[in-house]
């Protein structure tokens, strides 16, 4: 029975033979189904070896012919030149390669053998680590199947690691996780597997274990536990030769390795049992020998776990991809544990204001969510129209493609020349052209199938987060029937900024240029924020960290080649009133562009913990539509005698509706809110009511500029009339903080925390019980998770923490972690690391208020 590479390289050659890779990248590409296709991403904490990994599977599936390398900036998927200067991931990028890269004439029915026995198309996308690039990775996960997750051998699991498991979780990700750098002194194959135990609240299911020289000298190989075989990387530099040995051999070369792998054998098989009846059954049928259970019946079992939601048990694999030592095994992997894309719950979608399943629409079951016809005159929708349905997950300008939109279509297949809906814009565009790309390379390709990743380049407004739907019949000035017009899928959740830095052109005649440009930069990336001081007249670059808003201004600076004056990185600040204001009414009318402009609005303003919006609504909110902004704001706009639901109404001029008259109503709020009365920092926490009542606010001259002119006025001036009444309070970032530090730095790092920085610790070792997203996680005891001995541990694992390895959760200011990372290495010997993220907006009392505010007068 062949198994991918490895076990290819076996048929060519006798036992014990060194075998020599070989390169197929010119053989004609075999025809795919989507059943061969495999949508995945490498995630893991930053410096694990998510790119070095990378590079080897693209080395020894042919596409590329030398290794690249991160510290002389020649690998693929690093691309970027603040990439290979800085020597880690900043942008996601996306490949296409195959695995095995050779199909042999196989026989053998696909679901009875293993599947990496056939060629497989491969998607990968190589994420960043860096807590920085949150969204990058938030995107990318949002449009894959199956991951896997790279662990340092030596540091373990780690705080971002965490991270990207858990956001993984949330979109029903199957994993499998490898253990990388094993050849580096301290590695520890065991505890790094208990941590997986403990930390990644799943059952870690030993597939490899590592096989040193003589017991403990050089890491050399790995056993397989699955096939039970050894496997030695020897020879050759690149890691093009494998040599492998069945058992019996290696029971006379190292009789202890094949102990150890024979009882890694049975942990396996045991842990299966406990969560596979089937296995249970070949366990009785082979006469209750778990070393007599055939090997694709063991691959079969474990992928059936793996695909089970929530995922419960954990593929490990070992390996040191520096070394070129487990590459191939781990390619094999992917194939035979992570689905394909029709082995994975159908996306999920938003059609009216009503939610479900894309599958259940194309299906026709969809009375929930489309509505049979009850008039004689209605028809009923044909779904069947709806050729295609993709998401956008990514744009990026292209130095020499221009503006390139990454989609993943869910349905149906996108082909050249065919018209886009954009569902969110409400917008038609032509598909001029369509390509793969291949890291910064592209083949061109006339259509995208469903399950697949490709690029549309030329799209003029796509954004990230965009649904973009083929209907039967539609140009590029018609749009889809209704509610097929308004079908959305799963959008993309862009995290509030909290740092912000200020940009200036040089000159008058450089400014249109400079906006121009952030305006790509903004389209690429949505967790970058800009807004505009008009006090002061400063453009504010807002970002998730100052590493992000520093990459962003090299990329400015540097890329696009802008002439602007950057000022210094500071803290995203919030202001909130402190009472109440009675209504208060503006009125408009001036001549904008050689026409009468005219128009009025009543609005007041209110602390959002005192406002009831059941009060301020009413009993029919029919008549009444209410917006929530990020910022913790409400906007709610009431409109009586006005329905949502109805058609024009007397009271409105015919060249306006009330869609639009909402639009510039919200539009006009949202630029009050934009920047508070005080101190000039954005408004939060606060509630702001709108009375439009058309008859008097509404005329024949009114425009919907002039709406959101006077709705800007009317909400300032109640803004303004609050902080006279009772001065505003600034609000600060407060992040949820993850720190990792040795035992005996523990308590310096808590004082300092909790004392010296204003903190409040939450938990020690995630104890805490109290905390929500906690309550779900399954709890392991490492004490019942088999693995090797580490020949050169130096402890024991008895607390189920990496050694003497703790774990301090805290809630602590944003200010008071800039350039905490030097401070903690300083206190921890350089053993401690961290990662956080925002956990909302405080108040801050009144010493802070004033040391922040004194800093912003210095600095101004």
């Amino acid at each position: 029975m062949r198994i991918g590479w490895v076990q290819y390289a076996r048929r060519l050659t006798r036992r014990n033979v060194t075998v020599s890779r070989r390169l197929w990248s010119t053989q004609a590409l075999p025809e795919r189904t989507l059943s061969k296709t495999r949508n995945i991403g490498i995630i893991a904490h930053i410096d694990a070896g998510k790119t070095t990994t990378t590079e080897r599977m693209l080395y020894y599936s042919g596409y590329t012919r030398r290794i690249g390398d991160v510290d002389e900036g020649s690998t693929v998927t690093d691309f970027l030149p603040a990439e290979r200067a800085r020597g880690i991931t900043i942008q996601s990028a996306a490949i296409t390669f195959l695995w095995p890269p050779s199909n042999s004439a196989l026989d053998e029915n696909y679901n009875q053998v293993p599947r990496s026995s056939f060629t497989h198309n491969i998607n990968l996308i190589d994420t960043p680590g860096h807590a920085d690039f949150t969204f990058e990775v938030l995107r990318s996960l949002r449009v894959l199947d199956g991951a896997v997750c790279i662990l340092d051998g030596v540091a373990g699991v780690e705080a971002q690691t965490e991270k990207v498991w858990l956001q993984a979780g949330n979109y029903q990700i199957p994993r499998i996780i490898y253990i990388n750098k094993l050849d580096r002194a301290g590695a520890a194959f065991s505890r790094t597997t208990k941590e997986i135990g403990v930390r990644l609240h799943g059952w870690p299911a030993v597939c490899q274990i590592p096989w040193w020289r003589d017991g403990k000298g050089d890491f050399m190989g790995v056993g397989d536990v699955v096939y039970l075989r050894g496997l030695m990387w020897q020879g050759a530099r690149d890691g093009s030769q494998i040599q492998s040995f069945e058992l019996r051999d290696l029971e006379e070369a190292d009789n202890d390795f094949a102990s150890e792998m024979k009882k890694a054998r049975i942990a396996l098989v045991e842990l299966l049992s406990e969560h596979d009846d089937a296995m249970v059954e070949l366990f009785l049928e082979h006469g209750e020998d778990h070393l007599a259970i055939p090997g694709p019946q063991i691959i079969q079992s474990l992928r059936k776990t793996v695909l089970k939601t929530p995922q419960t048990v954990i593929p490990v694999f070992a390996g040191a991809s520096f070394r070129n030592i487990g590459v191939q095994p781990l390619l094999d992997a992917v194939i035979d544990y992570l689905p394909s894309p029709l082995e994975t719950p159908g996306p999920e979608i938003s059609l009216g204001g009503k939610s479900g399943d894309l599958s259940q629409l194309l299906m026709g079951n969809s009375k929930d969510l489309i509505p049979a016809p009850t008039g004689k005159g209605q028809k009923s929708l044909d779904v069947k129209n709806l050729q295609a349905c993709a998401l956008a997950f990514k744009v990026v300008n292209d130095p020499k493609r221009g503006i390139l939109v990454y989609v993943r279509v869910y349905s149906g297949s996108i082909d050249k020349g065919s018209t886009l809906f954009n569902t969110n814009l409400c917008s038609a565009e032509r598909v001029p052209r369509l390509l793969k790309m291949l890291a910064n390379d592209a083949q061109e390709v006339d259509s995208i199938q469903t399950g697949q990743i490709g690029v549309i380049p030329g799209l003029k407004l796509a954004r990230t987060g965009d649904t973009l739907i083929v209907y039967k019949g539609m140009n590029a000035k018609s749009h889809p029937p209704a509610p097929l017009d308004s079908l959305q899928l799963r959008p993309i959740q862009v995290p509030p900024p909290v740092f912000f830095t200020s940009i200036e052109p040089q000159s008058l005649s450089e400014q249109k240029h400079v906006l121009e440009t952030l305006a790509i930069l903004l389209r690429e990336d949505p967790s970058l924020h800009l807004s505009v001081d008009e006090e002061s007249g400063q453009t504010h670059l807002a970002g998730m960290g100052d590493l992000h808003l520093e990459i962003a201004r090299d990329r400015l600076l540097n890329d696009f080649k802008a002439k602007a004056r950057i000022g210094k990185i500071e803290i995203g600040y919030r202001e909130t009133i402190t009472s109440s204001t009675s209504p208060h009414t503006s009125q408009l009318e001036r001549t904008i562009a050689g026409k009468l402009a005219k128009a009025s609005m009543t609005a007041s303003a209110t602390p959002k913990e005192e406002f009831a919006l059941r009060e301020a609504v009413g009993p029919d909110d029919r008549f009444a539509t209410i917006h929530e902004t990020e910022d913790g704001n409400m906007i709610v706009i009431r409109h009586p005698g006005l329905s949502k639901i109805h058609g024009q109404h007397p009271a409105i001029p015919l060249h306006l509706t009330l869609p639009q008259i909402l639009t510039s109503i919200h539009a006009g709020v949202s630029a009050a809110l934009a920047r508070g009365p005080m101190n000039g920092y954005p408004i939060a926490s606060t509630a702001v009511a709108i009375d439009l009542d058309a008859e008097k606010h509404l005329f024949v001259e009114s425009t919907p500029s002039a709406i959101s002119m006077v709705t800007r006025n009317a909400v300032s001036s109640s803004l303004r009339t609050a902080c006279e009444t009772s001065p505003s309070a600034l609000m600060e970032p407060v992040m949820l903080v993850n720190i990792f530090v040795p035992e005996s730095s523990m308590g310096s790092v808590v004082q300092d925390v909790s004392s010296a920085r204003g903190g409040h610790v939450l938990s020690l070792d995630g104890s805490d019980s109290s905390n929500a997203a906690a309550e779900d996680l399954r709890t392991v005891n490492p004490a019942q998770v088999y693995t090797p001995p580490d020949p050169f541990a130096s402890g024991t694992f008895d607390t189920g923490l990496n050694d003497s390895q703790r774990q301090i959760v805290a809630r602590v200011p944003l200010k008071e972690m800039v350039g905490y990372l030097s401070h903690l290495r300083s206190l921890t010997g350089g053993r401690g690391t961290f990662v956080m993220q925002v956990d909302g907006f405080e108040k801050m009392n009144e010493l802070r208020q004033r040391e922040v505010l004194e800093g912003a007068r210095e600095y101004s």
